[in-house]
């Protein structure tokens, strides 16, 4: 006999359509508009302004330095996660709860706090200015800066999985002659890998979209240390938009495939470690 599945509480259409509604307004319709803005000039327009020196340099910078800070994150995140899912020790949940932080602090006091932290005065850029390590006002400090807001992306990301792994299975290697670091290759890391993926992806986004922070760190000087927001901001204030939205495109298009890309090699992964 025939029936119908249905589940305990219905509305599947009203909120089908709720959630079509809220994405239009909040996502799909200011994109759309974006990319109807950009049809009001012409292909060779486009390409002066999207592919100039100035923008070039800005991309390399943008894409470069998210790409550092998101490496980074990768392996400390991995190594922060560890330690507290492991180990048991005073402060721990002080430790846990700090690593949220740069969720609730706003970027431009993050900013701010670090410019402090690294300037020739600060407590840390008193010992590397004489060493010759510039973080304020150099490409470093982007770095510095990106590497911030995007840290708990991947200790987020990883903590539930490595959580869920069974310690068995490690203590089974070790039994079997498995030393401490081809355990970790090849019993532990196959399974986080699909996780780490995502947090590396979560993390270059963040990075690649941040602003506030930057802004402290930065000398903005152009073709040297001027990120991509940076030139989005200076043709809004010379009101060009168009020229300013032909930059947001691009980003938006860069940005969109490497989140493409960086699924797909999660979905491997996840085949393969099945």
């Amino acid at each position: 006999m025939a029936y119908r599945k249905t589940n305990v509480l219905p509305g599947f259409g009203l909120t089908l359509g709720y959630t079509l509604v809220y994405l239009s307004l909040i996502v799909l319709i200011p994109l759309g508009f974006m990319i109807f803005k950009v049809t009001s000039m012409t292909p060779a327009e486009f390409w002066k302004v999207a592919a100039s020196e100035r923008a070039v340099a800005a991309y390399r910078l943008t894409f470069g330095a998210s790409f550092i800070a998101a490496s980074f994150n990768g392996v400390a995140g991995i190594l922060l996660a560890w330690v507290l899912t492991r180990y048991r020790f005073p402060g721990r949940r002080w430790m846990d709860a700090l690593i949220d932080f740069p969720f609730a602090l706003p970027t431009a006091v993050a900013g701010l706090t670090l410019s402090s932290l690294f300037s020739e005065d600060g407590w840390l850029g008193r010992f590397l200015v004489p060493m010759g390590i510039k973080v304020v006002y150099e490409p470093l400090g982007i770095v510095v800066a990106l590497t911030f807001v995007s840290l708990p992306f991947v200790v987020r990301t990883v903590q539930p999985v490595l959580e869920e792994l069974d310690t068995e299975v490690e203590e089974a290697a070790a039994t079997l002659g498995a030393g401490r670091l081809r355990t970790f290759f090849s019993v532990v890391l196959p399974g986080l890998l699909p996780a780490l993926l995502t947090g590396f992806a979560l993390a270059f986004a963040r990075a690649v979209g941040e602003y506030g922070s930057v802004v402290f760190l930065s000398s903005n000087r152009q073709f040297e240390a001027e990120i991509t927001p940076f030139v989005i901001m200076g043709w809004l204030d010379q009101f060009e938009y168009a020229n300013a939205i032909a930059v947001a495109v691009v980003m938006l298009s860069a940005s969109f495939a490497i989140l493409v890309s960086i699924n797909l090699v999660e979905r491997w992964a996840g085949r393969f470690q099945r």
